[in-house]
């Protein structure tokens, strides 16, 4: 690593993506980073994780050309610039931007990103893909805290619309610019937020998650009825179970015990939430969380 942090380059100098981690949201990032054109080394040290981040990717990409939604083209050359990586060294290498998706762990965090600083080059910008954690803090184990930022997908990432660039206390406005652009070539609508704890989506989403479970802890109406009404009545395109099952229910209990330590009372985890937990019902990955799954992921109770 060079001794002197640079200033950020143009977004035309950002050819190159590292994405660390191939599980739900890596894989995701990694898919769109790919068919926007950019070369993306897809990072995990698990190489079974890998390869089933390779066969969705690809099966999503082969979906897209089905349904009328892609050019058959644009899947094949996707697949081309992807690669995959169990090497973290070689994997960032030549990286003009590292975007992380680890598991929502600060420690864990910091402590890639500190490996990571050691293999990138001085002008590489580092993004963390975190939900609600510190990004400024994250940015201090970089030694490049002007060139770090989050940027904060959400799943499934090629179909939702929307990327959180949340500025840390040291983002140089020419690395919120830069990614806000790399952003729109992802096909992203780009809001930028201050890092404050759970931004702004996942304080909201944490919230309404939180309330439902709490209002069938009481047996206000069942999941079932309380999913069709706030798709219906609020006009969601999925119920706060259903979305509580997809992100995972230990992500979503870790982020409201994150917000709880951080904000306040407003956020203390429903007891149910965390038994869930407890009993392994952690949404579609285990087959079964409010809802049940086939291997698919397609509900089935």
């Amino acid at each position: 690593m060079a001794d002197e942090v640079q200033s950020p380059g143009s977004f035309d100098e950002i050819t190159q993506i590292a994405v660390l981690g191939a599980g739900t949201m890596g894989r995701g990032i990694a898919h769109i980073s790919a068919l926007a054109g950019f070369t993306t080394n897809l990072y995990d040290v698990d190489t079974a994780q890998l390869g089933a981040a390779e066969r969705s990717i690809h099966r999503n990409l082969d979906k897209g050309v089905e349904i009328g939604k892609l050019e058959a083209a644009a899947a094949v050359g996707a697949k081309e610039r992807l690669a995959l990586e169990n090497d973290l060294a070689a994997a960032v290498a030549g990286a003009d931007l590292v975007i992380e998706a680890a598991p929502e762990i600060m420690e864990l965090k910091v402590e890639l990103f500190g490996q990571v600083a050691l293999h990138c080059s001085a002008e590489a910008l580092f993004a963390s893909n975190t939900s609600a954690l510190s990004v400024t803090e994250m940015a201090g184990a970089t030694g490049r805290p002007q060139l770090f930022a989050g940027m904060h997908f959400f799943n499934p990432v090629h179909l939702m619309k929307l990327l959180e660039l949340v500025r840390g206390l040291e983002t140089s406005a020419e690395t919120v610019a830069t990614l806000a652009e790399v952003g729109r070539r992802m096909g992203k609508e780009v809001v930028v937020v201050r890092d404050v704890p759970g931004f702004a989506t996942s304080r909201i989403n944490a919230l309404i998650g939180n309330e439902a479970f709490r209002m069938l802890e009481q047996g206000v109406a069942s999941a079932e009825d309380i999913d069709k009404a706030v798709k219906l009545g609020l006009n969601h395109p999925m119920g706060p179970f259903e979305m509580g099952d997809l992100v995972g229910l230990d992500v979503r209990l870790k982020i409201l015990e994150h917000l709880h330590a951080t904000l306040g009372e407003t956020f203390r985890p429903s007891n149910l939430m965390r038994q869930y937990v407890q009993a392994g019902r952690l949404g579609r990955k285990t087959g079964r969380g409010v809802h049940t799954y086939d291997e698919s992921g397609k509900k089935i109770g």
